[in-house]
């Protein structure tokens, strides 16, 4: 350790955020709405494939069992279409693993699971692009698509991740995600995920979708029901919604962002693009450069990643810097299965590695370039979901100076590193 370096003077400040925030919901009874909607639709016997994806959507095992007991009062028989793309190294019994892992099962929901990777063409898009869906899902009299509205990963605009996506790439198993991205990548990302949609609408049995949004808490803001006819537009307004409600980061420069994990069920891109100002498709490594707008993040260090990924290290390569033992728990294969299918190669590649957080955190000030009198601004995340309290380094607390959404909780007199080297918990 350099005497007199910013790593072996830091202290953290502990620092409440504000967002805007959602009113409680009853979920039961907004679940039974929406599914409400599709009532005069559904008879007794009536086979409704639900689908369900894996990522960490708060609160999902209760909106998926409220959703199964809402179709069950009406006399419909529903089953658990996993569909989350190529996610879970794209088999059929990882699929079920990671529903499994939060607690949807077919033991707790008492109904079947139909995982099955194969997939059935449906036609093509103008452009030729080909649209493949589930084939466990067709065989049902209807599909009913459960999706979080919220902004995409890999695009801008007015469309994000949702409904559509959910039809597009999850029920597209790895088969339609792959066509999916290819597609995108020559006609851009709402193009063409609008032009499958229209066909999925048109040729597949669509009872409707779940629509969920998310505040900056993380909370269950809105549950919807949208019919097939209404899904397209209906999304664009949530998505604008969803947009309001996003968090951020305290600071809009950060010379250097730590996030303690990475993982599928906090990002479908390992840490969101939106939160950090990176995109998943390249970004810029010099000091001075700015993207269209904040935040500006100069050097990234992720140190670990969720269990809930099973190995899928996905988004690490939008990272400056990484852990030893991150690279340990990643599984390459599963992980290049994820971003070979989304035609994102950039975002597995691994960063410079280190053994211990000391010697990461030192290596990246240092490449800062700081000035002898400059300190680095450091902001230290638990993810890139849950930013409601953050740890922002002492030397930039004249940034969090008279700002109304910021709440200095305590200052940590304590040892930032443990013995070994490595951090200390939150």
């Amino acid at each position: 350790m350099k005497k007199g370096s910013q790593v072996s003077a830091m202290k953290w400040l502990r620092v409440s955020q504000s967002f805007p925030r959602s009113d409680p919901l009853d979920i039961p009874a907004r679940v039974e709405a929406a599914v409400g909607k599709f009532h005069s639709q559904v008879g007794p016997g009536f086979q409704v494939a639900l689908t369900v994806g894996s990522r960490g959507i708060t609160n999902l095992r209760e909106i998926v069992s409220c959703t199964v007991q809402a179709l069950k009062a009406m006399g419909a028989e529903p089953f658990i279409v996993p569909a989350m793309g190529s996610h879970g190294g794209a088999t059929a019994e990882a699929q079920v693993e990671l529903l499994g892992s939060y607690g949807v099962t077919s033991e707790n929901l008492n109904v079947p699971m139909a995982p099955s990777m194969e997939t059935t063409p449906l036609g093509e898009t103008e452009a030729g692009v080909e649209v493949r869906v589930s084939s466990e899902a067709l065989k049902a009299d209807g599909i009913l698509v459960l999706n979080r509205i919220k902004p995409h990963t890999d695009f801008s605009g007015h469309l994000g991740s949702g409904l559509l996506k959910m039809m597009v790439v999850g029920m597209g198993k790895r088969d339609g995600a792959s066509l999916f991205h290819r597609g995108s990548s020559r006609w851009g990302y709402i193009h063409t995920l609008t032009t499958i949609a229209g066909v999925i609408l048109e040729k597949a049995p669509i009872l409707g979708g779940v629509a969920i949004v998310e505040d900056g808490y993380h909370q269950t803001a809105r549950i919807e029901g949208l019919h097939p006819y209404e899904m397209i537009a209906k999304e664009k307004e949530l998505f604008q919604y969803s947009k309001g409600l996003m968090p951020h980061l305290p600071l809009e420069e950060i010379d250097l962002l730590i996030v303690d994990r990475i993982g599928k069920n906090i990002s479908g891109a390992g840490m969101d693009p939106n939160i950090i100002g990176r995109s998943a498709h390249g970004y810029s490594g010099l000091l001075g450069a700015k993207n269209d707008g904040p935040p500006y993040v100069r050097r990234i260090l992720v140190r670990d990643l969720t269990p809930e990924s099973h190995g899928n290290a996905i988004g690490i390569g939008m990272a400056d810097f990484t852990t030893t033992r991150l690279l340990q728990q990643m599984d390459p294969k599963i992980t290049s299965i994820n971003a070979l299918t989304g035609m994102v190669p950039h975002v597995a590649k691994t960063p410079i590695h280190f053994d211990t957080d000391h010697e990461a955190v030192e290596t990246a000030i240092d490449t800062l370039a700081l000035g002898k009198k400059q300190a680095a601004a450091i902001v230290r995340i638990q993810d890139t979901l849950n930013l409601e309290q953050v740890l922002v380094e002492a030397a930039s607390a004249k940034h969090l100076a008279d700002r109304e959404d910021i709440e200095i909780l305590e200052s940590i007199t304590e040892e930032p590193f443990d013995r070994d080297g490595n951090f200390n918990g939150w």
